[in-house]
């Protein structure tokens, strides 16, 4: 059988509690893969642990769990960032060491991304690689089909938020999606060659294109510790992706305008005629003030909305790196 090495690519952040467990469940998984004889190529697994600025002793466990995958001739590999950059840059980071290659430079034939936590099953990647095997796609990504145990007004407004992108962008993004997906090394290369700051993974891995099929699963709770994320943090996220994959609230914004200036127009020429036939009328002072406040708000709300459009491209024209790397044991 052809041997093909693949990347699981962790992206961490305060997760000191989950690390061994997460190395230990993903490695027996490796192991029935390479033991059972069921694929039609052999499977060689490294790790690549991105460290997001964590606080706690993440760090520290992720060279603990390197030092043991030397002695079990296992490639564990880790990067750490000199501060919380956020989980959209980790994945960037591991992507673009795997296109790269940690292995003598040679790229990896697959990556696959999951989260530290375990609330993406291990024994999921099997599954993907069977499915890479039958179909012949680029990548296989896992579809939450469940959100049991998640907050009802959470799970609301996350399916408004697909709904809304599904309509409004040029993307499209499966309903439940997650970041947990097997790619092929064309794509990993083709996402790593898209350094942009301002980042969306979800949309980004449908713009970019290739064939994709999607693997069912349960909503799955951490294995330790409580979720990283805040109401206004995911919120962000959803305006964030919203926004630079969309330009429809541009084009809204100006179709409010021209409607507002047409009807602005023919009230002009109602009040025209109305003072020419009917002679000239004490205008209302409270109708006046709230036309005032009224369109004094809207101006003010799309200016706004300009502006953040403006500002991601004023971060963009910075060109700043995604991330900064503190330390490493990828030789270049």
């Amino acid at each position: 059988m052809k041997s093909k090495r693949i990347d699981i690519i962790v992206p961490c952040y305060n997760e000191e509690q989950n690390i061994e467990a997460f190395y230990e469940k993903v490695r027996a998984v490796s192991s029935q893969i390479r033991e059972c004889g069921e694929y039609e190529n052999s499977y060689d697994f490294s790790y690549i642990f991105i460290d997001d600025g964590s606080t706690d002793g993440t760090l520290e466990q992720i060279k603990r769990v390197a030092d043991r995958g030397a002695e079990e001739l296992t490639a564990v590999k880790y990067i750490s960032f000199s501060r919380n950059f956020g989980k959209e840059a980790a994945m960037y980071a591991g992507l673009r060491a795997s296109a790269k290659g940690t292995r003598g430079g040679k790229p990896s034939d697959y990556a696959v991304i999951m989260d530290a936590d375990l609330q993406h099953p291990p024994a999921l990647i099997a599954d993907m690689l069977k499915k890479m095997e039958q179909t012949d796609c680029d990548s296989v990504a896992a579809r939450r089909v469940s959100r049991k145990g998640e907050p009802k007004i959470r799970s609301a407004f996350a399916r408004l938020f697909y709904k809304l992108m599904n309509r409004y962008c040029e993307i499209e993004i499966v309903d439940g999606a997650v970041d947990f997906r097997l790619m092929n090394h064309a794509m990993v290369k083709a996402i790593a060659e898209m350094p942009e700051t301002q980042r969306f993974s979800k949309g980004i891995f449908a713009w970019v294109g290739f064939d994709t099929e999607w693997i069912e699963f349960e909503n799955v709770k951490r294995f330790s510790g409580e979720t990283k994320w805040t109401v206004w943090g995911l919120t962000k996220y959803a305006i964030d992706g919203f926004i630079d994959f969309a330009d429809s609230p541009l084009k809204f914004a100006g179709a409010f305008g021209g409607i507002i200036a047409a009807g602005s127009a023919v009230y002009l020429i109602v009040e025209i005629i109305k003072t020419i036939v009917m002679g000239k009328d004490t205008p209302g002072y409270a109708s006046t003030i709230c036309l005032i406040l009224f369109f004094g708000g809207v101006i003010i709300a799309i200016l706004g909305l300009i502006g953040e459009y403006i500002g991601r491209m004023y971060l963009e024209t910075k060109g700043r790196p995604v991330y900064v790397e503190k330390e490493s044991n990828i030789e270049d």
